[in-house]
């Protein structure tokens, strides 16, 4: 993953002397006797070098997903505002350029320029230019978002024309220690912080103690997977890594599990605007005909309709930099609900339990989840100026996040006790002022986040579709069918607790301990000790312990709730 600043120079100077091939052909000389050069060398390197990927390694951007990287970039990063709705055909082509570029071992802009314009306007000279540009990038490689295709995109009729997904970033920069953090806390603190006073409802004060150790085993799985990154050339991602360990099948296995807790996500949104906005308007209802839509199913359907049109946009920018507000709307949760119950006098009068053994199960699902943001730590990695500082940037991140967790969930449940609901939202007393600014923030967080968390697993099936059907309309079409399916499972299990210690306990235990650990012992086998050996087959018989016990009981109580 590393490189010496000699090859650097000379990957940046064969970049800038592309259109001169006497030039390329000398750099590339040079190249390869320094690659001689360094394999016979000591192995030190520089931590800001990213060096492309040689041909071996190759393999693990041409196989499904080869989109994911990309995808998850949005997710995760901060980015000048520039909105395009489905984009032109000018458009298309600088994202076609961005990507071929992007898969030649750039490592991606995490915190991108919030000054500058994403995209200038551009004469007619300059777009003849970043056309031409943009052919000569295609011969240089074969690596595309979407399968290859051998037509031009000029060649190809405009309503036929693939939608190449343009999330256009600028040149791409190293992100700094503190940008990092904010990057990590935005990932980890979600919806997630919600429901921890209802989990120490569920198993009592003791259970807190399970949060604590899921921070530690989750930081130290999170190195692990960085020491992954570091034992082979090409690794960037989670399925480059489950590709590496297990080969295809662990690559398509771990994708698979990564898009469907990002679907389940999805899900949640919708519960959570629901029951928020019905707690809001309490009375609103739809008639239709004889039918008659309660404020929950109204307000679902409503929030779809909102969201559905931000999953066509090509360009999504402009919801990853308003996304980052996730932050701010966690803390500013958190500060609400110290605010209702010491200035608003609700008071933090109930003692609780200290352990309640038959909620230990669905606890350990709803702390689970609130670590699940190792799908996109890699990214994170890869954007560092230096990437010695990732197990304190991962230590920096859960410390933070932990401390946000505690503290909201030991004031909700000191404040409302076992009338504590699955989301501290709904307990805050309808008549103030401050509770109706923690409800209105929480609304708003998830539609700004729908689009980016629901956009991976699109990208992910636009890939499988033959070049012919990737153009416009079969596109909205696919992403349409993935949001309404949302909506079909948010009302038919409309329970956002179960839901979420269903996913922390199933998904997250995969993605965030068990599978770390696996990879690691596959990948550096015979170079790891004993006592590393000793530490993964403990997080990983904690892991499979919380996975069965809290799945089944997540499931138990959801279908009690139907019968």
């Amino acid at each position: 993953m590393r490189s010496s600043v000699s090859e650097r120079s000379l990957i940046i100077e064969s970049d800038d002397d592309d259109d001169h091939p006497q030039s390329a052909t000398a750099a590339r000389r040079r190249r390869s006797g320094s690659d001689s050069d360094s394999g016979s060398g000591s192995d030190s390197s520089s931590p800001c070098a990213t060096p492309r990927a040689p041909p071996a390694a190759a393999s693990y951007t041409q196989q499904w997903p080869q989109s994911y990287r990309q995808s998850i970039d949005i997710l995760s990063s901060v980015q000048s505002p520039n909105l395009s709705f489905l984009g032109t055909p000018t458009l298309s082509r600088l994202s076609n350029s961005f990507i071929t570029n992007s898969f030649r071992g750039k490592t991606p802009e995490i915190i991108s320029n919030l000054v500058k314009p994403l995209l200038r306007p551009t004469t007619s000279d300059d777009q003849q230019q970043q056309q031409q540009q943009h052919h000569q990038e295609a011969h240089k490689s074969s690596q595309y978002l979407l399968p290859s295709r051998k037509l031009s995109l000029q060649q190809i009729p405009e309503d036929q024309k693939p939608l190449l997904v343009a999330h256009e970033v600028s040149t791409y920069q190293k992100c700094s220690y503190a940008q990092a953090v904010v990057n990590g806390i935005n990932v980890l603190c979600g919806v997630g912080i919600l429901s921890t006073p209802y989990a120490v409802k569920q198993g009592g004060w003791l259970g807190l103690v399970i949060l604590c150790l899921f921070g530690i085993l989750a930081w130290y799985t999170g190195v692990l997977l960085r020491r992954c990154l570091d034992s082979k050339e090409g690794l960037e991602t989670y399925p480059d890594i489950g590709h590496a360990a297990f080969g295809t099948t662990g690559r398509i296995a771990i994708s698979i599990i990564l898009y469907v807790e990002l679907y389940a996500c999805c899900i949640e949104y919708l519960i959570l605007e629901s029951d928020n906005l019905s707690k809001l308007f309490p009375n609103a209802h739809l008639t239709i005909g004889s039918l008659t839509l309660n404020s929950h199913v109204f307000f679902a359907i409503l929030t779809t309709i909102i969201v559905m049109p931000t999953t066509w946009l090509r360009d999504l920018s402009c919801l990853s930099y308003l996304s980052a507000g996730g932050v701010i709307a966690s803390i500013l949760g958190v500060i609400c609900l110290f605010w209702v119950g010491a200035v608003d006098n609700v008071g933090f009068e109930n003692k609780g339990t200290a352990l309640n053994l038959p909620g230990i199960p669905i606890a350990i699902g709803l702390y689970g989840y609130c670590y699940s943001g190792h799908g996109v730590f890699q990214n994170i990695y890869s954007s560092l100026k230096n990437r010695n500082q990732f197990p304190s940037i991962l230590f920096t991140c859960i410390g933070l996040s932990s401390i946000l967790y505690a503290g909201a969930a030991v004031m909700g449940y000191k404040m409302f006790g076992e009338a504590t609901q699955s989301q501290f939202t709904l307990n805050l007393p309808e008549n103030l002022v401050v509770s109706k600014v923690a409800v209105w923030t929480t609304v708003a967080n998830p539609i700004t986040k729908y689009a980016l968390t629901i956009i991976p697993l699109a990208m992910s099936l636009e890939e499988l579709l033959p070049p012919n059907q990737q153009k416009y309309s079969n596109i909205m079409m696919l992403r349409s069918a993935l949001v309404v399916s949302t909506l079909l499972i948010a009302l038919s299990v409309p329970f956002f607790g179960l839901v979420m210690a269903l996913v922390g306990s199933l998904l997250t235990m995969l993605v965030t301990y068990i599978l770390p650990c696996a990879c690691f012992l596959a990948i550096l086998k015979r170079k790891v000790t004993w006592h590393q050996v000793a530490a993964c087959s403990f997080i990983m018989v904690v892991g499979i312990c919380c996975a069965c016990v809290g799945t089944y009981s997540s499931l138990s109580k959801i279908i009690q709730n139907y019968t």
